[in-house]
């Protein structure tokens, strides 16, 4: 790369950092977003102004992500890191082991019904904890509810934040996890080492 080609993309960069944040002050950007690194891979952080509605890892793909957001919530998206700012923060906080719950706002616009209940549920498992699907089911009131629970976990769409890798299989086992079940393990290895 010469250094033409370092300063054009600087250049383009800060355009770029610009038109999101004149889109954002203009009320115009609906969803913001950034690609942060960690511990369990890049991470894709998704926001409203209300607040975080999106955390997606690498494997489950980027681009399907984004276009899942702007089917579901609104089209007009855009990277934006600065919007994202406190919740990389907490991110990285979380991953060092200083902090044990986030306070981040969240947006639960991809959730509706026993799903949403079910991701409601799941900050209440302690850091460092862990439960079984039929706890968790017991726990949103129906307690026969246990693979509807699993389904409420698996498409969660705020991981990490809204904790669904603390639940686990009734024999101990971790079950799926979407990030894959090595991060499903790196973080729960993570919170008992704290």
């Amino acid at each position: 790369m010469t250094d033409t080609d370092a300063a054009l993309g600087a250049h383009l960069d800060g355009l770029r950092a610009a038109l999101a944040t004149r889109a954002d002050d203009a009320g115009l950007l609906d969803v913001a977003y950034r690609i942060v690194d960690s511990p369990v891979g890049q991470l894709l952080l998704a926001a409203t102004p209300t607040g975080l509605v999106r955390v997606a890892f690498e494997r489950q793909g980027f681009d399907a992500a984004l276009e899942a957001i702007a089917a579901a919530v609104s089209p007009r998206v855009l990277e934006a890191p600065k919007r994202l700012d406190t919740v990389a923060r907490e991110l990285d906080e979380y991953f060092a082991g200083a902090r044990r719950g986030f306070d981040v706002p969240l947006d639960h616009a991809l959730s509706r019904g026993f799903r949403l209940a079910v991701q409601q549920q799941l900050p209440r498992i302690g850091y460092g904890k862990t439960e079984t699907y039929a706890e968790v089911a017991a726990h949103v009131g129906n307690p026969r509810a246990v693979r509807a629970v699993g389904t409420a976990c698996a498409t969660n769409p705020l991981p990490i934040v809204v904790p669904c890798h603390r639940v686990l299989r009734s024999d101990g086992s971790p079950g799926g996890y979407a990030g894959g079940p090595e991060a499903k393990v790196r973080l729960l290895e993570l919170e008992r080492a704290a």
